[in-house]
């Protein structure tokens, strides 16, 4: 699981960052069963997707106030 690249998400238009954002919540569920059922091998996974969850939420924070302005 790669980490997200701010340049790369500040490129993305609101819609595509909140289809990616739909996209790690699917994620991190997945991952946070697979630990409930101890079947998660890295547990490092959960913490670097929760991170990549949070900068995408900046990135369409920071969109939106920009827009609104």
């Amino acid at each position: 699981m790669d980490k997200l690249k701010i340049s790369e998400l500040r490129n993305k238009q609101i819609n595509e960052l909140n289809n990616e954002l739909i996209s790690l919540l699917k994620t991190q569920f997945i991952l946070r069963m697979q630990l409930a059922t101890q079947q998660l091998p890295n547990t490092n996974q959960l913490k670097l997707v929760r991170k990549d969850i949070a900068r995408v939420k900046t990135i369409i924070t920071q969109k939106r106030n920009e827009h609104d302005r």
